[in-house]
């Protein structure tokens, strides 16, 4: 799932995070910007060791042998390891995100607007198993800071499910108006339906959670 575009945004290029260095290059940063390169291949390099080993195991070494660089190119980068892995993880949600709004803003009713930017999301997070269960996963290990980034992320899936709706209640006026509290509970509701999914090991299946995601935007809306 990649975006072809002249110079591609951190967000377009999650869909190449974990790709060998070479499919990095070609999925690309700006010509002509080695450092960007760089940096794109160690988020590249930190991806593939989260989903090999995960991040507790994950040393600089390896995160810096993935992506074809020196220790001192990390470092220039990158204060250390867990400041790589919450840059991975921004990158993810930003992805995510704009996964959402792309396809959100298809020329369809609502309701499968909304049906089809789940199952987009879905689909984006169990394209990549391994990576997804290590980010998911070891969030919570990562520190505060790693956290204050995850929560960040939730506001902005939270704000983004609002915008939706309040589109959406300019063809259907009958719908409840969602408040932003409710937005964070309903996005935190499927967050948890994923993240059980993760631990059972069904990382692979992660569309099957389309229709009970849309049950709860449905019972929440009525």
């Amino acid at each position: 799932m990649q975006y072809q575009m002249q110079v591609p945004s951190s967000a377009d290029r999650m869909a190449s995070l974990g790709a060998p260095p070479a499919a990095a290059d070609a999925a690309g940063a700006p010509s002509g910007d080695p450092a960007e390169t760089h940096r794109l291949r160690i988020l590249e390099g930190m991806a593939a060791v989260l989903a090999e080993k995960g991040y507790h195991a994950a040393t600089i070494a390896d995160i810096a042998r993935h992506a074809r660089v020196s220790k001192r190119t990390f470092y220039e980068h990158f204060a250390d390891k867990e400041a790589c892995f919450i840059a991975c993880y921004a990158t993810a949600s930003e992805f995510l995100i704009q996964t959402i709004l792309n396809t959100a803003s298809r020329d369809m009713p609502w309701e499968k607007r909304i049906r089809a930017a789940t199952h987009a999301y879905l689909f984006a997070l169990e394209s990549r198993p391994e990576l997804t269960r290590a980010l998911m996963m070891d969030i919570y290990a990562a520190g505060p800071a790693a956290l204050k980034v995850r929560r960040a992320g939730q506001k902005r899936f939270a704000d983004q499910l609002r915008r939706l709706v309040d589109a959406g209640r300019k063809e259907r006026p009958g719908l409840r108006k969602l408040s932003p509290a409710m937005a964070v509970a309903v996005i935190g509701g499927i967050n948890e339906l994923v993240l059980l999914a993760v631990e059972e090991g069904r990382t692979q299946s992660l569309t099957e959670l389309a229709d009970t995601a849309d049950d709860l935007l449905r019972a929440v809306l009525a």
